[in-house]
This record gives structure tokens, C-alpha cells and sequence, in this order.
């Protein structure tokens, strides 16, 4: 499902600055500009299929448009003719995987974080390769400490809260449209904030995010932010080959169970991401790109990361993690409620809806951050 934003992304950058260097007041009118922006641009993009979709049931299907099982017709039915949600709804199960699939399937940075949906799971448990299998004589002893290759957890289940502005419009156009307005709202609004979340949280009431540094003091329940390991200018030839060369091996250590680093490194081939502020993103390919001898521009990097963007991660900054080792869980969600507060909505009911979710690193070579000066005005090529 992919949706055609006029103002949300611009909003959402806002938002994103907002979190940064903003005010608790300018931060509470961004979120509100944002959830304004998106439920517009959501509705507005629903509006255009609807004229442009024949009605038969049959065609829309097999021109891949949205059709409902039968529970959640029921469901979206009673939506419409009570004109909104109930005091408390939760939302069809069907309706909820697809949230999760569209939340991993439209947002890189949670594919690529493995965001995984645990329902009501409240341990995590992981494990070391390495040692889960010991070889030894046949009729020998059991050999192996399997009990020392594997880590438990405990999930902390965190709540995010999305914002659904349910419009009297947006009812006329029937359960199909409802249910599909009601997914993009909470998929993009929820997305958002895990993106948030696993990037730059701080530890108190939300996940401990690939910024922050799980092994540094922690005041007041906030994690601090994790000390750049260095400076990348990503100047092509050797220069660059040898700065990823230190972000690689280090993201490669491991520790041992009682903390302290492994004689052996951990296998990261194919597994490294790398995500730059998109402000960023075009001096990093800039500087990494050269004129091969036809004359062709290529942009490559050694070792292959694999390239994402994230608002959250500040301008002048670039995040490195492995994939695998941040743990990004989803838990159940409860009933979709009234929200009758402060934030008030144009032309429209706002609901909310809140999900069960946590994330933080295995270890503290699970991620590392790195300054970015990429201002090669003068520098000679390699």
C-alpha cells in the first residue's frame, strides 16, 4: 500500500527537529501539524482512488485494491453506521498483521532492524553460534555449555500511542475505505514513532536507541548519548577503504558472558547498515563517487554496507549498526479509544490507538556513531 504524501513528509522532518532542539510546546504543535498533515494527505490520496476505482467488488480485487474478510467487513460495517469507534474496538487480528506488514514492508529502517511482531511475548532469548554445537566421543560425555551460549531478556513492553482523526467524509465512503485509511494512519504514525524510538531513545518509558550507549551511566532512567568513535570524510581511494576498515571491526567485537570482549570477531559480512540523515546522504555518495576509464560516474563503498536514511539520526552524524543486533519487538495493542483532550482535530474524531512495543542493543558494539566532515573542497584525488 503506498501512499502519495504532499506535507506529511515535511511535517515529519519538522517534528523531527522539533524532538531535537525544540520546546515541549513546539514539539506538542509539530506533532499536532504532523498527525494534521498526514490524515489529510491520506484521505485526500483515498479520495482520488475512490474516484478512480470502478465499484464492482470482483475488479477491484483483481486489480489488487483492498477487499475485506468477512470479520473485518463486519467490523468496518459497524464503524460506519455508529458513525466511529466504540468507547474501546480493537481491531481485527487480520487487520493488525497487516498493519505490522506494512510498517516492515514501506519503512527500510525497520526492515532492515528486523522489527519482528511478538504478540505477548515477554522474554527475548538469543543466541551465540559459536558453542551450540560440541563435538565428542560417541558414547562420551554430554560436551558443551549450551546454558552459556544462550541470553535471555526480559521485554519491558512500552507503549506507543498513534493518532487516527476519523473525519464524517471518510465514513461516507464506506468499510473498505475505513479500514484502509485507518491501517495507513496507524501504519505511518506508528512508524514514525518506532523510528524514533529505536534511533534516539533514551531509555525512560521507550526503547534504548542505536544512539545511546547501553553501557554508559544512566541518570533518571535516560541512557547517554554513545561518544562518535571517530570522524569519515569517505574522500575515495584509500582514504575511505581504510575509515571503513575501523567501522567494520569494530562493529565486528563481541563480548564474552561476563562482559568482556571475545578473542574472536563476529561474522557481520552483508550485515552492516549504515544510515545518514537524508541532508547528508548526497555529500556521502558525492564523495564516494569516482570516473572510472569509460568515463562512467560509479558510487560504491567498501565492505558494502547496506545504505538507509533516517531523519532522527542529527545532521553531521552517521549511524552504523548489524542487523541482528538490536532487538526491535512488537507486542499485542489495546482497543482503539476516544481521545478527547487538548489535541483537537478539524471536521473530525480523534482516536488513538496504542501498541506494545520495545527495542534495544544486544551489546555495546551492536551499533557506533561517527562525525562526519565531508567538506573535501581542496583535497587533491587519490
Amino acid at each position: 500500500m503506498t501512499i502519495r504524501f504532499n506535507n506529511f513528509n515535511e511535517k515529519k522532518a519538522a517534528f523531527a527537529q522539533a524532538t531535537q532542539n525544540g520546546t515541549a510546546e513546539q514539539q506538542s504543535v509539530a506533532l499536532n501539524d504532523m498527525i494534521q498533515a498526514l490524515a489529510n494527505d491520506v484521505q485526500s490520496d483515498i479520495l482520488n482512488q475512490v474516484n478512480e476505482q470502478m465499484l464492482d467488488r470482483s475488479i477491484m480485487q483483481s486489480r489488487g485494491a483492498n477487499v475485506l474478510t468477512s470479520e473485518e467487513m463486519k467490523f468496518f460495517n459497524a464503524v460506519v453506521e455508529e458513525g466511529g469507534f466504540k468507547d474501546t474496538e480493537t481491531l481485527p487480528k487480520t487487520t493488525q498483521e497487516r498493519i505490522f506488514e506494512d510498517l516492515v514492508d514501506s519503512h527500510p529502517l525497520l526492515q532492515q532492524l528486523g522489527l519482528q511482531n511478538l504478540g505477548a511475548v515477554t522474554e527475548y532469548i538469543y543466541s551465540d553460534p559459536e558453542g551450540a554445537a560440541v563435538w565428542g566421543p560417541l558414547f562420551g560425555d554430554i560436551k558443551g555449555q549450551l546454558n552459556a551460549t544462550f541470553r535471555k531478556e526480559s521485554i519491558s513492553q512500552l507503549k506507543l500511542t498513534a493518532f487516527i482523526p476519523l473525519s464524517n467524509d471518510m465514513l461516507t465512503l464506506g468499510p473498505v475505505w475505513v479500514e484502509r485509511y485507518v491501517r495507513a494512519m496507524i501504519s505511518e504514525a506508528m512508524s514514525v514513532g518506532l523510528e524514533r524510538g529505536f534511533v534516539t531513545g533514551t531509555g525512560k518509558n521507550e526503547p534504548i536507541g542505536l544512539l545511546k550507549d547501553p553501557n554508559g551511566s544512566v541518570v533518571d532512567g535516560v541512557y547517554p548519548d554513545k561518544a562518535p568513535a571517530g570522524t569519515l570524510t569517505f574522500e575515495p581511494g584509500r582514504v575511505t577503504i581504510n575509515e571503513l576498515k575501523g567501522v567494520v571491526k569494530l562493529l565486528a567485537k563481541k563480548l564474552k558472558g561476563d562482559g568482556t570482549d571475545a578473542d574472536k570477531p563476529k561474522q557481520i559480512a552483508g550485515k552492516v547498515v549504515m544510515v545518514t540523515n537524508p541532508f547528508d546522504t548526497f555529500d556521502i555518495q558525492a564523495n564516494a563517487t569516482t570516473q572510472n576509464t569509460s568515463g562512467v560516474y560509479v558510487t560504491n563503498l567498501p565492505f558494502n554496507p547496506i545504505m538507509t536514511e533516517s531523519i532522527f539520526v542529527p545532521q553531521g552524524k552517521v549511524l552504523f549498526f548489524v542487523k541482528g543486533e538490536y532487538i526491535a519487538a512488537m507486542g499485542g495493542s489495546e482497543p482503539i479509544k476516544k481521545f478527547d483532550q487538548t489535541m483537537a482535530m478539524e471536521d473530525a474524531t480523534l482516536y488513538i490507538a496504542k501498541q506494545y512495543a520495545t527495542g534495544k542493543p544486544k551489546d555495546k558494539y551492536a551499533a557506533q556513531v561517527y562525525n562526519l566532515n565531508l567538506d573535501l573542497t581542496g583535497t587533491p584525488e587519490v
